[in-house]
């Protein structure tokens, strides 16, 4: 599982720092996408292959515009020798993604998000949702 929160700038040229902690579960390939919540999805080649499979499943009716649009909007990145990755213009784009960036574990996945985005996301929920969310999985 991926969890931290971690805040890093992206330079001129779109590198993003992934902290080690979640490289070692990324792996030194991985996949980043635009899936939702206009942040930029970080998925290791395994966890990748398992939204794939679960999209196979799917009637094609339904699976084929998600499939479309994950291929068209997924990209795979290497980290470099200083634990960078290139995040490509549209990912950028599409997250809301300028000079600052804050990477956090998301379970199975990490994600990447505009600062100010995700506290406007996380402000929508109170502390008393969140315990009823938890309350409601058993927990």
């Amino acid at each position: 599982m991926l969890y931290g929160r971690f805040q890093h700038n992206i330079d001129a040229k779109g590198r993003l720092f992934v902290p080690a902690k979640l490289r070692d579960k990324l792996g030194s390939t991985f996949i980043a996408a635009a899936v939702m919540d206009h942040c930029v999805c970080l998925y290791s080649l395994e966890e990748w292959n398992k939204l794939q499979e679960g999209l196979a499943q799917m009637p094609m009716t339904k699976a084929r515009k998600l499939q479309r649009y994950l291929s068209a909007n997924a990209e795979d990145v290497q980290v470099d020798s200083q634990g960078r990755i290139l995040l490509p213009k549209h990912l950028q784009q599409y997250a809301g993604l300028e000079k600052e960036a804050l990477v956090i574990g998301a379970g199975n996945r990490a994600e990447i998000w505009n600062p100010t985005a995700y506290e406007s996301d996380v402000a929508s929920m109170t502390s008393e949702d969140v315990e009823a969310e938890f309350a409601e999985l058993g927990f």
